[in-house]
């Protein structure tokens, strides 16, 4: 026993308990779902689905689930053996193709069944670094199939801020298994990216979805680890009765220890300090600021800059109401309480009433709570209807401010090279500097380098080449004719103070 232990624990992974409640739970499930893949035990057929320009292998709808377990198992009840179904569902042995939840439903849905090495019985526990490389990878593949989700997007931008230091390995090690995959047979690679998306939407879930594997029971169990569980104790000393250390009493909370508290909050907010969006609003955006942008609707309204170049657009569109309403609503939320209905009504009336000068377009529906709300104002009255515009604003102008030419110039603008003018300049002065010491050049503080010049010019490109050629063998002849200005040219004779040492 110790021998597979150890054995296990070398190739990375933990030792289940098969007496624990999860162990058992987990195998009553394998059981039924290796019932349900049996074809000779009468499972439910697993078929292949065509479509109008491609096929769907390996899939099974919800009606068929439903109606194995209603007779398998000697459920009567037909919510009753959703509601089994949608259990086996959360666990990952059974997921629809299409969609990130995992329940099951009695109706034509295609799902697919979790390969074995995904089962949880498999004691996985993944890391925040395997979840990035399975994201980045998604990026590379096919956009049009495995298109990551919003959350998805604001996942792996977390992500890659958290693993910055190391997100080159993290990237590397993403392209390598693309390369391996795209080695396989497309149907079976179609399945297993289904297999390995299934196997995070149980580990990383939808956001409103249950994770199962918080309340795992083998997490609160560290037998392997004396260090502190999850209830602050270690192992040893929970073999030992607990000493009791009476409470200090509590001491009531002071109109001096209030007064006390603003004064240093009202310090805190009246400190000269600069942001950093403060200071990247006075230069361009980076291109990976933009970049991030694109990932998700949340990420452009978080930034200042994108915030004012999304406003930009939209005024382009006439429709910049509805970013401002929005702003509008989550100032609302940070206004002292004794200021909030004075600035409902000023929102109202700007926004909202009949005539508004800023009318923004609501449906019947939220237009009528919110006019309820306005009559009790609050912090949140008008939440329904930024709700409606933020979906508004994300479906619909969001989407056309990422294809505009406002954006794509953003997102390939470069740093600008040094131009070629300012570095001729800077040549210019030291040539000229140079060529006075030497004596190649007239000295009047006019500024006319020959008496046929009237103007500054100099020289440009060869002209300086050549001219420095003859600056180090000092021979004025190599510049052209005796007879020609060295900056611009022009025939004639040498001015009189036109010397050379």
């Amino acid at each position: 026993m110790a021998q597979g232990s150890g054995d296990q624990r070398a190739v990375g992974i933990a030792d289940p308990e098969e007496s624990s409640p999860n162990m058992i739970v987990y195998r009553k499930i394998e059981d039924i779902i290796t019932k349900m893949q049996d074809d000779k035990t009468g499972g439910v057929p697993i078929r292949t689905v065509k479509s109008f320009l491609s096929k769907i292998p390996s899939v099974v709808t919800g009606t068929d689930i439903v109606q194995w377990l209603m007779k398998n198992l000697s459920i009567e009840d037909p919510v009753e053996a959703i509601h089994v179904g949608s259990l086996i569902a959360a666990q990952g042995y059974v997921f629809p193709i299409s969609d990130h939840v995992l329940t099951v439903k009695d109706d034509g849905t295609f799902y697919r069944f979790q390969a074995p090495y995904f089962w949880p019985s498999n004691c996985w526990e993944p890391e925040n670094t395997d979840y990035a490389i399975y994201l980045c990878k998604r990026t590379m593949q096919n956009k049009a199939r495995l298109e990551l989700a919003d959350y998805e997007a604001e996942n792996l931008a977390r992500l890659q801020r958290a693993f910055a230091r190391k997100w080159e390995f993290i990237f590397m090690q993403a392209e390598a298994q693309v390369k391996i995959d795209r080695k396989k047979d497309k149907t079976e690679r179609k399945i297993l990216d289904s297999q390995e998306r299934a196997f995070w939407d149980v580990h990383r879930p939808v956001p409103g979805c249950v994770n199962t594997t918080e309340m795992d029971i083998r997490k609160c169990r560290r037998l392997k680890n004396p260090q502190k569980s999850v209830y602050g104790v270690t192992e040893e000393s929970q073999s030992q009765s607990p000493v009791h250390i009476p409470s200090q009493p509590i001491r009531k909370t002071t109109k001096e220890d209030i007064r006390k508290q603003i004064t240093f909050l009202n310090a805190q907010i009246d400190r000269h300090c600069l942001k950093m969006s403060k200071v990247a609003e006075s230069k361009e955006p980076s291109q990976q600021r933009v970049k991030r942008w694109g990932f998700s609707f949340d990420e452009i309204l978080k930034d200042q800059v994108g915030r004012d170049q999304f406003l930009r657009f939209l005024e382009s569109e006439f429709s910049s109401e509805n970013l401002r309403f929005w702003l509008a609503v989550q100032d609302l939320k940070k206004q002292p309480l004794q200021d909030v209905a004075k600035r409902v009504e000023e929102i109202w009336q700007e926004f909202l009433a009949p005539g508004a000068p800023s009318a923004i377009n609501l449906d019947s529906h939220s237009y009528e709570i919110t006019s309820q709300n306005v009559k009790d104002g609050g912090r949140y009255t008008f939440e329904d209807a930024q709700e409606h515009i933020y979906k508004l604003m994300k479906s619909d102008s969001y989407a056309r401010f990422l294809r505009s030419n406002a954006y794509q110039d953003l997102l390939l603008a470069k740093k600008k090279p040094e131009s070629e003018q300012g570095r001729r300049t800077s040549l210019e002065k030291f040539t000229r500097s140079v060529l006075l010491l030497e004596g190649w050049i007239c000295k009047r503080p006019s500024g006319s380098l020959c008496r046929r010049c009237t103007h500054d010019r100099p020289a440009s490109g060869l002209a300086f080449d050549l001219l420095f050629g003859a600056l180090r063998r000092k021979d004025p002849a190599a510049l052209g004719l005796r007879g020609l200005c060295i900056f611009c040219s022009s025939p004639g004779r040498k001015p009189s103070n036109y010397t050379m040492k």
